[in-house]
């Protein structure tokens, strides 16, 4: 299973806490055993910073993962997992295999299942950036004009999103219109929506279910 934006996933300290979740998943076979993949955006710098997270800001965050291509979806399968394959034996049953994000890292996820479900199809989406920084607004027209996809998508969204009582960039709006067109191709999905705000708090409390819900037989 694939994390953008890995650091916030693992900090213990964090929200998130994905290695004790799937820890305890796992020992009660709620889900397979599974490992994480946690990837971190690019930066400028001549040497990585000593700790990784939003400072410095990760400068080509946006290009990596708000882009509509399958140029990520690459540089994951031919450089980051071909990597992992070096040390661990994973799976190429693109069902037992799932990948994640939160914001950004929303959308990539579900960018990188959707150029490549012979991959990926299983996609986790917190907070998803559905609206148009990089074209994200153009997926409900593409889910309702493109033949069904082989996916499973779990959004969580917030009431109180970026732009939320805007009329343009607005997260919460754009988040319930990926779901209804997701409705109504007839995909297995499921929108499961907070009060909160462009934050992790509700993302992370719900992180056991979610996971159940998307590893569920």
């Amino acid at each position: 299973m694939v994390f953008q934006d890995g650091d916030a996933w693992l900090d213990p300290n964090g929200d998130m806490r994905v290695s004790t979740v799937f820890d305890n998943l796992i020992h009660r076979h709620e889900m397979p055993v599974t490992i994480g993949v946690f990837i971190d955006p690019g930066i400028f710098r001549a040497e990585l910073p000593a700790k990784l997270g939003w400072d410095p800001k990760p400068e080509n965050r946006s290009v990596e993962y708000d882009t509509l291509s399958d140029a990520y979806a690459e540089f994951l399968l031919t450089e980051i997992l071909a990597t992992v394959q070096h040390g661990y034996v994973i799976t190429d049953d693109p069902d037992r295999r799932a990948i994640c994000g939160m914001s950004s890292g929303a959308i990539c996820a579900f960018t990188v299942a959707w150029e490549r479900p012979d991959q990926f199809r299983r996609v986790l989406s917190y907070l998803g950036s559905f609206a148009d920084i990089r074209g994200g607004h153009r997926y409900p027209d593409l889910i309702r004009q493109t033949a069904k996809k082989p996916l499973r998508v779990f959004l969580q969204a917030a009431t109180r999103d970026v732009n939320w009582d805007a009329a343009d960039l607005n997260w919460f709006s754009a988040n319930l219109m990926m779901a209804a067109a997701l409705a109504e191709r007839g995909y297995d999905f499921r929108l499961v929506l907070g009060d909160g705000g462009h934050d992790a708090n509700h993302g992370g409390a719900i992180l056991p279910d979610a996971l159940r819900w998307l590893w569920r037989a």
